[in-house]
């Protein structure tokens, strides 16, 4: 059963227990526009302590500077290193591990960020917020569902204009191109906004479902609550004994660099903590990652929920709001 946290010794302890943090956005950082009362002065009082901490989002439509810019607006101190996105997670699976051709190109089908950060690793791309692809077909004239064999992956995330133009250009690369990769940024259904639901902001589950039905396959997928997310965090930053604090590691070092430095340290999952506000996403990563983890209950699942004995996931802990600690740190 999930531990529920109300008294200042609970919350002290959780302070104290746990180094680096990841944080999802949406539902506990902010809804919208707008922070969630008290977060901003907790994160302020865990850095002033020291803690490392990451923001973990499944949101592919901004960028990773962009991002950055939201934080900047809101007041609170981040550095672009700071921010793993599904965008981001994805480009560079592309890139690392995928070893994705020069000469092939990624169908994107959904906003600038997942554009913007193709661009940042060097790969070339079409679709996305290309006018061309953002009109709706006259009916049944498929003259513009054209062949292209440079396309080698086609990338999915939520895509607010989403069309049947785009979807069936999709669907046509990835049955006719001989190893085009099917890749999703994430498989969120949906997000909070302004008391309600939408269906998935973070990305994927709402765009790419009617690829999965009309291809009879799966998606690869990055973000959470896939365990690539974390292995991007822990590929991408490295303790440092001479300070004991995390620094990110230069862009230009390779893999296995990478991986040298991660058994030169050790990354004690032990004292890793994920605060999310969805079961399925959030807590769910954080299981399949190893680390303990907190619900918040200013988002998506509610107590209730997480205490079921069918839930998919069962945090750690449950708190009512991030910025229930503004009173400990």
């Amino acid at each position: 059963m999930p531990r529920y946290l109300t008294t200042q010794e609970d919350l002290e302890e959780i302070v104290d227990k746990y180094d680096t943090i990841l944080f999802d956005c949406d539902g506990v950082i902010w809804e919208g526009d707008h922070l969630i009362p008290h977060v901003k002065e907790v994160l302020a009082g865990l850095r002033k302590k020291g803690k490392r901490f990451f923001f973990v989002t499944n949101n592919a439509t901004k960028s990773r500077e962009s991002n950055k810019a939201k934080f900047d607006k809101l007041g609170i101190e981040c550095h672009v290193d700071d921010i793993f996105s599904s965008a981001y997670a994805s480009a560079t699976y592309l890139k690392n591990v995928l070893n994705f051709p020069a000469d092939k190109k990624v169908y994107v089908i959904g906003e600038k960020g997942i554009e913007d950060e193709l661009d940042s690793v060097e790969i070339r791309h079409s679709g996305g917020t290309d006018p061309a692809d953002n009109v709706f077909i006259d009916l049944m004239d498929f003259s513009s569902i054209t062949p292209d064999p440079e396309v080698g992956a086609v990338l999915c995330g939520l895509d607010m204009h989403l069309n049947y133009k785009k979807i069936a250009k999709g669907c046509r690369y990835l049955r006719e191109n001989e190893g085009c990769h099917f890749v999703a940024t994430n498989l969120d259904s949906t997000f909070p906004t302004h008391g309600s639901v939408c269906p998935g902001k973070s990305g994927g589950g709402a765009t790419i479902a009617p690829l999965i039905t009309t291809l009879g396959r799966q998606p690869l997928v990055i973000g959470k609550p896939e365990a690539a997310m974390l292995e991007s965090i822990l590929k991408t930053s490295v303790l440092t004994p001479a300070t004991s604090a995390w620094q990110p590691l230069p862009r230009s070092t390779d893999l296995e660099s990478v991986f040298f430095c991660l058994r030169s340290y050790d990354l004690d999952k032990s004292k890793m903590l994920m605060v999310g506000d969805r079961l399925n996403t959030d807590i769910l990563f954080g299981v399949n990652g190893g680390i303990s983890t907190m619900l918040v209950l200013t988002g998506i699942n509610t107590r209730a929920e997480a205490e079921a004995e069918d839930a998919i996931a069962k945090p750690t802990y449950i708190v009512e709001s991030l910025g229930d600690f503004s009173s400990v740190v």
